[in-house]
């Protein structure tokens, strides 16, 4: 087994795709006759399509048919492929690069972990698959964060301990889910949410290489 490896989440660490999303969230809910916010936005962070659109219908006091549930979720999932469609690599986020050429040039093996069934779509979309030793996206799993079935698997697929690994997450589920698997959490976003991850930086290019070469020892 390997001595160390790193587990990247998706929305919110690689690129920010929660604002498409929301988008066609908001749009999905303003035809059926509410609004829906940004803050309102933030209950749906690590939470899969089904799960969102019935956060959603609560939120408008809306119910649907089983058909009429079924078509909106295509509907959904439709408009935000066609978002994605025209991502570039100017999407990257801040330090995501400089991060991962890091633990290429110290021999670091890592791996995607996310609940969207379009990651490897969005990676190819930003051009940065082939940078990866593993994906593990929402095709590949059943359970959704916080159980850490996505990290676990990450783990398995890079041939490393759970405990050997360190995650990336933005979504308070997500470090959940990576301390459940008993890895070190890496917090992306603001401490105020994130409280129990072990460190938490607004975004990775506030991360040293001091940093870096501390959490590979």
């Amino acid at each position: 087994m390997k001595e160390k490896a790193f587990i990247f989440d998706l929305d919110g660490v690689i690129v920010d795709t929660a604002k498409y999303h929301f988008l066609a969230w908001k749009n999905l809910a303003n035809e059926l006759g509410f609004d829906f916010t940004e803050t309102q936005n933030e209950l749906l962070k690590g939470v899969s399509r089904v799960k969102s659109l019935e956060i959603i219908l609560n939120i408008g006091g809306v119910t649907l048919s089983e058909e009429k549930t079924q078509a909106f979720l295509v509907k959904k999932n439709t408009e935000y492929l066609a978002f994605i469609n025209k991502m570039t690599a100017d999407e990257i986020l801040p330090g995501v690069l400089k991060v991962l050429a890091f633990l290429k040039n110290n021999n670091i093996p890592f791996a995607l972990g996310s609940a969207s069934k379009n990651a490897r779509f969005i990676l190819e979309q930003v051009g940065i698959i082939d940078l990866f030793d593993a994906i593990v996206d929402g095709n590949d799993v059943s359970k959704a964060k916080p159980d850490p079935e996505v990290f676990l698997l990450g783990a398995e697929k890079l041939n490393v301990a759970p405990a050997n690994c360190v995650v990336f997450e933005d979504a308070i589920a997500g470090v959940e889910a990576a301390n459940n698997a008993g890895m070190v959490s890496i917090g992306i976003g603001s401490e105020d949410v994130l409280t129990e991850a072990s460190s938490v930086f607004e975004s990775m290019d506030q991360m040293s290489d001091a940093f870096l070469n501390n959490l590979i020892k």
